[in-house]
């Protein structure tokens, strides 16, 4: 009698324990547009959810150059410019004319990546491009160039009232290291698309790019600090370098234990997503590992449950968004099964998703899109767990 007591007993531990699990397991509720206007490219956005359940996304607009008979758009166009969204019902609706965060006024502006800091205040890292006319791109040879556009470098702006204002743009400082300057011909400053990470301590890290040989170029990753919420910066350390292998596009997380996690972008790897990981605050990264599949860039959040939500693009026929969910100290990234988010996407040009949970206890992926190879345009999954539907 015992020992089938004992055996019923295991029975519903069994039981109760599949039940929770699949509970907690992440579902698809659907597909939404955020933005969309055929007389634009919009595209790289990032998002924050509001302590008033407000919920920002902000994104790169450019005109759509097909209207003018250009041959298409691209990533590097003089009239790029920052501006954001926003929605008060959990993604039901947004706001249909977009706010303006900054036009740079030496060149385009690409990639606004938010993070908002336990304040309420939103730091905003951006870069840019100058368009120069003639011959005078050629006379640049010693920094990064893309056709006749030069690299203006990183810089930052802040808002304290929930993105109805910024300040700034301020600059931060070269990564020691880096060989190249910008438009100016002056050392380029840090930058880099990616979210930043509020440590436990108030420290705000930043995962920048940099180059330490331009021909052939090499760009590793480094660890930028800030004590003061984004105003002035501070270098730390490598984060990830290679002869062989590009690291770039970077995304920071803590982990539950402490851990700073960087989740970064990888060129000359066929796509390879590679992780690196701090134990000591940011002191020093261990050797970087292969994650053991493809997409980029990536961006993480923490679910109800613990664990991290980690999304990425994947531009790879089918093209679309994809996921996996990791334990909280992310050491099953190799493992962990990868969740089709999208895969009816037109071209490989899309992605750059962003995760935020909302205030319906959802959870928000932003990311640009196109469908048929048309027009660019903001969009969004919106995830939720078993027990919230």
């Amino acid at each position: 009698m015992m020992r089938n007591s004992v055996l019923l007993g295991l029975v519903l531990v069994m039981v109760l324990q599949s039940a929770l699990a699949r509970a907690q397991e992440l579902v698809k509720d659907k597909d939404i547009v955020i933005y969309k206007d055929d007389r634009f490219f919009s595209a790289f956005p990032s998002a924050v959810l509001r302590k008033d359940g407000e919920l920002i996304v902000a994104f790169r607009r450019a005109p759509e150059r097909r209207i003018f008979g250009e041959e298409g758009s691209n990533h590097t166009d003089p009239n790029s410019h920052l501006v954001l969204v926003r929605s008060k019902d959990n993604g039901a609706t947004w706001t249909t004319e977009p706010e303006l965060i900054l036009a740079h006024p030496f060149g385009g502006s690409q990639d606004p990546c938010m993070t908002q800091l336990r304040d309420g205040t939103i730091v905003c890292s951006s870069y840019g491009w100058a368009l120069l006319r003639g011959d005078a791109a050629s006379k640049y040879p010693e920094t990064l160039r893309h056709g006749d556009f030069v690299f203006l470098g990183g810089y930052i702006v802040r808002s304290t009232d929930g993105g109805q204002s910024w300040k700034g743009p301020i600059i931060p400082p070269p990564v020691p290291v880096s060989v190249t300057t910008n438009v100016f011909k002056e050392p380029c400053p840090a930058y880099n698309r990616g979210a930043m990470c509020e440590s436990r301590d108030g420290t705000l890290y930043w995962a920048v790019a940099s180059q330490s040989q331009v021909q052939p170029r090499i760009t590793g990753v480094h660890l930028m600090a800030s004590k003061d919420g984004g105003l002035t910066w501070e270098y730390r350390c490598p984060i990830a370098r290679d002869e062989k292998i590009t690291f770039n596009e970077t995304s920071l997380y803590e982990t539950k234990a402490g851990d700073l996690i960087a989740f970064m972008r990888t060129a000359d790897f066929n796509d390879h997503t590679a992780v690196a990981r701090s134990k000591d605050g940011g002191k020093t990264f261990e050797p970087w590992k292969d994650a053991g599949f493809q997409g980029h860039p990536h961006c993480a959040t923490t679910l109800a449950d613990g664990r991290v939500l980690l999304v990425y693009g994947y531009r790879h026929e089918p093209f679309g968004i994809r996921a996996r969910v990791l334990d909280a100290e992310c050491t099953n990234f190799d493992t962990a099964r990868e969740m089709v988010l999208r895969d009816d996407g037109g071209s490989g040009d899309l992605g750059y998703p962003w995760v935020t949970p909302m205030a319906d206890g959802k959870y928000l992926v932003a990311y640009y899109f196109n469908q048929d190879n048309t027009i660019r345009f903001i969009a969004g999954t919106v995830l939720s767990t078993a027990e919230g539907k």
